[in-house]
């Protein structure tokens, strides 16, 4: 079977001076270059994004903005704003394309800057103090709307003056959930919507809030960003979405869509109010006649399928183009023409670019392989992000059926370092469905090699075809390990149906498919040493490793668990967003229905635990608390499982600084490397 990336030898093209061929390491990923946030100029004219180096030495990223004359053939990247010791971030081109907008944290606290996208001296736009999450331009030009943490109800971006009690104590105080979400507590701050005028001399002042009062987070927190954000047309109406911040805010999925007239005149109407579960990815067609939205049907659910629905702005009819179509909607923008809507959609571990039509809902497929990461219609065609399993990003073009690619960004950090190879398979799995996966082998692997077996999180999530500075499977089968991943039961991008066979099923049918996949996999490929195999995941994954532990105790080597649920019951009363948790044990909290959270429940089965199993976990992980790592270490040192734990300060649910990450790959492969008996790299 041909590998998963026919198109890899083109990703991976460089034309940097060959040098000694090598294997992938953690020092290679972290150094390389990261693109995202494209914007082009809407005659087709620029590509502009932000570009993020690593300063290992400060263990943090740095960004800058670089530019692409796309009108001529062959054209190199430049810099367009590049300062030291600041950070430019999200570009964005005005409609005439001659300006790009763009945050910046010069003098401490990010503001809007402009820059002549020809190139120039940047100029301060904003004054207002007390920093800033994001913004957005206007299409008319003269306004500017911006996004950032105030005190709820806060009339403007003015900070108010606080006056501080020396003798007051440090406690934080709560009468309701939230205290605490992803990797912070509540304190009493929401991201809200401002809007300020923009002219010749720039944004000044500190604008109008134009929420009036309504509770909650616009952007959604913690991953909400300005693709939840849309101006109307004409610059007068701002469209968002938002979830009331009200004692159920921890048990409820229902992001409506509100309408704001940009000048705060109004209290914003709710546009959605009729569905309780998520409405969100607004966009207005260019005529600003249509407002195209994803929604879900079933309140309470993170990861039901996403629908694109379309709105006629003057009658309120609602119509959903996508019902007929078995996938879900990720990201939405309007072709300049507005016939149509470009869309991306997870397809059988692929991402790819779909085109909408905006009177029939016919879909047409535009990319094959790879994950987009971004997309950005113009008039002369696609400009995309795309990744794969053993490339990171990099900016391509779609004007007919063959892509253009447009950079190589890391093609002097990739030259001389040989890639893993890539296939696919399938397997049947529980319920006699089909299941697919995919194996990673070292290149030059002569003979069986140690096989890591990883299991994917979320757990509606895939193990897809797309880069990773976290989990990296090139990074694995660069250490010499085949690496191998399936998409059980609950994995995304196989239609809804599938998604859902693992609520009040974790560790059911998953399991049964992990089982098939791994007995398929080591069947298949004769280079893969089944029985010299570990077995490693997070989040879900790291639940599933715990549940593995004890049921399925004498198939691994070792175990490495990252951030896993240990408890379910103690999971259920600790973690913060309550809706997924009893969403996925049947919709009751636990002291309902205890059952549903016992029955695949991982300390149930501590008495058979016998396999060494590195835990991982991170102080600031509110998602899965850093208890239930040290919960599951406590009960394998007492059994006297061989064990080891490493707890992060800070941090989150995912390792994200430079030298954390380098150690947990040390931490890791260290740990394959003791029970496989391979030797570091």
């Amino acid at each position: 079977m041909k590998t998963l990336l026919a198109a890899s030898t083109a990703l991976l093209a460089v034309t940097a001076t060959p040098v000694a061929a090598r294997q992938l390491t953690i020092d290679d990923v972290i150094a390389l270059s990261r693109v995202s946030a494209p914007a082009v100029s809407g005659d087709g004219h620029w590509l502009v994004w932000q570009q993020r180096e690593t300063d290992v030495d400060a263990d943090t990223g740095h960004f800058d903005l670089w530019r692409l004359d796309l009108s001529v053939r062959g054209a190199k990247p430049e810099k367009l704003v590049a300062e030291a010791d600041v950070n430019e971030t999200a570009p964005q081109v005005s409609r005439d394309g001659k300006t790009v907008y763009f945050q910046s944290d010069k003098g401490g606290g990010d503001a809007v800057w402009s820059v002549p996208v020809a190139g120039g001296t940047p100029v301060r736009l904003t004054d207002f103090k007390g920093g800033m999450g994001g913004f957005l331009v206007a299409p008319t030009g003269d306004k500017l709307l911006i996004y950032a943490d105030r005190r709820i109800g806060a009339p403007s971006l003015e900070l108010p003056m606080v006056k501080k009690d020396s003798r007051a104590g440090n406690g934080r105080t709560f009468d309701q959930l939230f205290v605490r979400h992803w990797a912070s507590w509540y304190e009493g701050m929401r991201s809200q919507l401002f809007v300020l005028p923009l002219t010749a001399t720039g944004a000044k002042g500190n604008g109008v809030a134009i929420e009036h009062g309504l509770v909650g987070d616009a952007p959604s927190k913690p991953f909400g960003d300005g693709s939840e954000i849309a101006w109307g047309a004409d610059g007068k109406t701002v469209y968002f979405a938002l979830r009331k911040g009200d004692a159920k805010e921890p048990l409820s999925t229902n992001l409506d869509i509100y309408a704001a007239p940009a000048d705060g005149s109004a209290a914003p109407v709710n546009l959605t109010e009729a569905n309780r579960a998520t409405d969100t990815i607004p966009s207005v067609s260019p005529d600003g006649k249509w407002l195209a939205y994803a929604a879900m049907k079933r309140a309470g659910y993170e990861a039901d399928r996403q629908v694109l629905m379309l709105r006629d702005l003057a009658t309120g009819q609602v119509r959903a183009l996508t019902e007929g179509w078995d996938r879900s909607i990720e990201s939405i923008a309007w072709a300049p023409d507005g016939k149509k809507l470009i869309v991306t959609a997870e397809d059988t571990q692929e991402n790819p670019i779909w085109s909408v039509d905006a009177v029939t809902g016919k879909v047409t497929r535009l990319t094959v392989q790879g994950n987009v990461s971004a997309v950005v219609p113009t008039a002369k065609g696609l400009v995309y992000a795309m990744n794969s399993l053993t490339a990171p990003d990099d900016f391509w073009m779609l004007t007919g059926k063959t892509p253009v690619r447009l950079t190589s960004v890391n093609a002097d950090k990739l030259a001389g370092i040989d890639m893993p190879s890539v296939t696919r398979f399938s397997f049947t799995g529980a319920n006699n469905d089909t299941v697919w996966g995919y194996a990673v082998k070292p290149a030059g692997a002569t003979g069986k090699v140690p096989l890591a077996y990883m299991v994917h999180g979320g757990p509606q999530g895939s193990s897809n075809n797309s880069w990773s500075y976290r989990w990296n499977p090139a990074l694995f089968a660069g250490a010499g390990y085949g690496l191998v991943a399936v998409d059980f039961h609950g994995s995304t991008g196989y239609g809804q149906g599938f998604t859902d066979a693992i609520r009040n099923n974790w560790g059911g049918w998953p399991l049964e498919d992990l089982k098939a996949g791994l007995k398929a996999a080591t069947d298949k490929f004769a280079w893969l040493d089944g029985d010299n195999a570990c077995a490693l995941g997070a989040s879900y994954g790291g639940y599933m490793m715990n549940w593995i532990e004890g049921n399925w105790p004498d198939r691994f080597k070792c175990i490495v668990q990252h951030d896993g649920v240990f408890d379910a019951r103690a999971m259920a009363y600790e973690t913060e967003e309550l809706w997924f948790d009893e969403w996925e044990h049947g919709g009751h909290p636990y002291y309902e229905d205890p059952q549903a959270f016992e029955k695949w429940n991982p300390v149930n089965h501590v008495t058979a635990w016998k396999t060494p199993q590195l835990v991982i976990t991170s102080e600031g992980d509110y998602r899965i608390p850093y208890t239930q790592g040290i919960a599951a270490f406590t009960a394998l040192q007492r059994r006297d499982v061989p064990s080891r734990l490493v707890v992060f300060p800070g941090g989150s649910h995912w390792v994200q600084k430079p030298k954390e990450s380098r150690q947990w790959y040390h931490e890791v492969l260290g740990w394959l490397g003791k029970w496989t008996g391979k030797a570091a790299q």
